[in-house]
């Protein structure tokens, strides 16, 4: 079983920035496709950004593009989600997925792609 820990969030200002971590343990981290989603009480989960196994595949939901960066460290088990210029809108629980795959170059963009989630971290950006 793999386990997924989110750490970063926060209270910020519009315009500033914060760091999301997601470290995953318990199995060999090698060949997991990560990625962030988030998701407001009562609406389904939405992509924020996410990456394959290799790093070379990235992708980023529109409003989050140009802003948000994702990256990763496998030989840490860590994934990262710097988000600058932050947005009111942007408030909401970000949670870190993973999921096993073979191909290095698989990134998932819907949550059912994805078979382990984090707790989720709460972002909250004041205008």
């Amino acid at each position: 079983q793999v386990q997924v820990v989110e750490s970063g969030g926060g209270l910020v200002q519009a315009g500033a920035s914060l760091r999301l971590s997601c470290e995953a343990s318990g199995r060999t981290f090698s060949k997991y496709a990560m990625g962030w989603f988030r998701q407001a009480p009562g609406k389904d989960g939405q992509l924020v950004a996410a990456v394959s196994w290799s790093g070379g595949i990235i992708e980023y939901a529109d409003p989050v593009k140009g802003r948000f960066t994702i990256s990763r460290e496998n030989d840490k088990n860590t994934v990262y989600l710097q988000m600058n210029s932050l947005k009111p809108e942007d408030t909401d629980v970000y949670y870190c997925a993973a999921v096993s795959t073979r191909n290095d170059n698989y990134v998932g963009v819907r949550p059912y792609e994805y078979d382990y989630w984090g707790q989720g971290t709460q972002v909250t950006v004041s205008s």
